[in-house]
């Protein structure tokens, strides 16, 4: 009967109250130590995440920074590397890059190009010397392209090489940029 002393002592008459207050510790300090730990970690999620974003967004500008730029050194070279014995491929390769006024102009004006190739019997080979982009917004961009060009033609086998300095325009479409005007700059 073990059992009945131990519930004896823990049971007590009705009415009868325990001269000893039960000893409890304090819940606010913890309370507020908790609260401001969650306020904590929610700010530095927060602040990682907004760093976190601007860090994704400055890389792809950079992206498409270093896309505008290749589009327009590759379309400087496309411009200025043509060889009569190729050149309607040449002239494809031209229109493939190029869109809006260049992609315009240039497929009026192929096949007297690709005429005066063949008549001359020229072939000009362009190498980038520098590129930048000059400016950018949205799609698009103005991108400075200095350029080498040796040419030789039927006239003269070896001709000395040629400084050009070229402003691209260069706009994105579908996902794929391309060249839409060209400019020979001073």
């Amino acid at each position: 009967m073990a059992d009945d002393g131990a519930t004896a002592e823990l049971t007590r008459p009705p009415g009868e109250v325990d001269d000893e207050p039960e000893e409890r510790a304090p819940l606010a300090p913890v309370r507020l130590a908790l609260a401001v730990g969650l306020v904590t970690v929610a700010a530095l999620t927060g602040l990682a995440g907004w760093v976190g974003l601007c860090a994704y967004r400055a890389h792809e500008a950079q992206e498409q920074r270093a896309l505008f730029l290749q589009a327009g050194r590759q379309g400087a070279l496309n411009l200025t590397t043509v060889d009569f014995r190729e050149a309607d491929a040449d002239v494809r390769r031209i229109l493939a890059g190029a869109t809006g006024r260049l992609y315009d102009n240039f497929s009026q004006r192929s096949q007297p190009f690709i005429d005066a190739l063949l008549r001359t019997r020229s072939k000009s080979v362009g190498t980038v010397t520098e590129a930048g982009i000059e400016s950018q917004a949205g799609d698009g961009a103005e991108v400075l392209v200095a350029v080498t060009v040796r040419t030789s033609n039927a006239a003269a086998a070896q001709q000395e090489p040629h400084a050009w300095r070229m402003r691209l325009s260069v706009r994105k479409i579908d996902g794929v940029v391309k060249v839409s005007d060209v400019e020979f700059v001073p």
